[in-house]
């Protein structure tokens, strides 16, 4: 503990002698480097030999006093603890000094335990106002998302728009097909924009029931229904200040749609069974990876609604459509569950990548990853090859002949159920599709797992 305080340095501002001497000797037997000034004058020059992590700044003193000194000692180190000393009958004093920046005050005559004590929260204070900038900075070093990967010129287009939207307020709507990565967008948006401090919360409104989504967003209050055993924030009231994202924003119910309106609007709502009014700043940005303007002219998604979210809209390629970025991907992911499984996998042979090359990827970069995954798991080379892969050949084949929707939507899914080694949530998520839906259509088309 020692050798951490002695890291700490501490500057002593008193007229009096026996203060500025016995106070360095308190401190300096603590283990902290001590120094001590007389009056303002000399305090200042001690300025030079800073920095001092405390300062321990006497109130009156001749010529210029300690409220004066201090707002000069602001200006020369912000990140310097002031505590002032002062008499009993100057405690107002020592309250406008609190104001004005100071982090505490003692009464003299001053009891060597208590102002101990300051000094070790100050030093924490400090400490943890340092850690703090250095997270700032950190974030903000990597607010560009380091798994955006692709030097095409349509995911240099999305990067370039997302950069520029990111420094606005305005709300975002990304489109894509299913596995393009549009929350990958949504969080480089929200770490590159003001509010990057602040959290993002993400929302698949896709995945719950629309009773259970009003919970989610708007949260509710104790009793509120059966299962409401104490109050819960929603997610909107969770990204105050910060990002709410919405995914799969086509998913949801009329009812909710005119919620949904009427809370972006005026960035406040009631939880479920409440009837206090919350406030949030939040901002929104959404995506779906349904054709809205079609749900428009049938009915199924308000017109008023698409017009408030689609203000300004990033379409995301699907992955056929930039192929030159699929060598960088599967080296990214490659490299990265190299690193998860501990393995000693370097390379993908040309035969692998001239497979990965010629396939069409309908699950677009989340069925790349998957593809990925599985050949780690299987390699027992330095290099993923062929035969790791899930499918050895890509040529497209020929449809069957029954040319019937439900015919080829059969042979999507049982290929689909293939690839995906018949794991029901990643095949539901490659196609886009929940569960319950994909056991449905198992059942309908008769499917069976080899």
């Amino acid at each position: 503990m020692a050798d951490t305080k002695r890291q700490q340095s501490i500057l002593i501002v008193d007229d009096e002698f026996i203060v500025r001497t016995s106070l360095s000797k308190w401190f300096a037997q603590d283990g902290y480097k001590t120094a001590a000034a007389e009056d303002a004058i000399h305090a200042l020059k001690m300025m030079d030999a800073g920095p001092w992590d405390v300062i321990i700044l006497d109130i009156k003193m001749p010529g210029m006093d300690g409220l004066e000194l201090l707002k000069k000692l602001r200006e020369i180190d912000t990140s310097a603890q002031i505590i002032m000393a002062t008499a009993f009958a100057s405690v107002e004093s020592a309250v406008q000094a609190l104001k004005d920046g100071a982090f505490d005050y003692v009464t003299k005559p001053i009891d060597p335990d208590h102002l101990s004590h300051l000094v070790s929260n100050a030093i924490r204070q400090k400490m943890l106002s340092n850690e703090n900038t250095l997270l700032h900075q950190h974030i903000s070093e990597t607010a560009v998302s380091s798994e955006i990967v692709g030097e095409s010129p349509q995911m240099a287009r999305v990067l370039d728009l997302s950069m520029t939207v990111a420094k606005t307020d305005t709300t975002v709507m990304i489109r894509g097909e299913s596995g393009t990565g549009k929350e990958l967008i949504a969080r480089t948006i929200h770490a590159n924009s003001a509010r990057r401090y602040f959290p993002i919360i993400p929302v698949n409104c896709g995945a719950v029931s629309e009773s259970l989504l009003e919970s989610e967003l708007f949260g509710h209050e104790r009793g509120a229904f059966t299962s409401a055993q104490y109050r819960r924030k929603g997610k909107f009231e969770m990204a105050d200040g910060g990002t709410i994202f919405l995914d799969e924003i086509g998913t949801i119910s009329q009812k909710m749609q005119v919620e949904l309106l009427r809370v972006i609007e005026a960035k406040q709502f009631m939880r479920v069974g409440g009837s206090e009014t919350v406030h949030s700043d939040f901002r929104v940005i959404c995506a779906t990876n349904r054709n809205l303007e079609a749900a428009i002219a049938d009915g199924s998604f308000r017109e008023d609604l698409y017009y408030r979210l689609n203000v300004f809209s990033i379409s995301v390629p699907p992955l056929r459509e930039r192929r030159v970025d699929i060598p960088q991907l599967a080296q990214f992911f490659m490299h990265k569950y190299a690193a998860v499984m501990n393995k000693n996998v370097s390379e993908i042979t040309p035969d692998t990548m001239d497979i990965l090359m010629r396939y069409d990827w309908p699950g677009n970069v989340r069925e790349l990853e998957n593809v990925i995954e599985r050949a780690m798991v299987l390699a027992v080379s330095t290099s993923i090859r062929t035969c790791d892969m899930p499918f050895q050949t890509v040529p497209k084949k020929e449809g069957p002949a029954d040319r019937t929707l439900n015919a080829v939507e059969r042979v999507h899914i049982e290929e689909m159920l293939k690839q995906n080694n018949w794991n029901i949530s990643r095949t539901a998520e490659v196609l886009a599709i929940d569960r319950v839906t994909l056991y449905n259509k198992i059942e309908k088309y008769g499917l069976k797992k080899p």
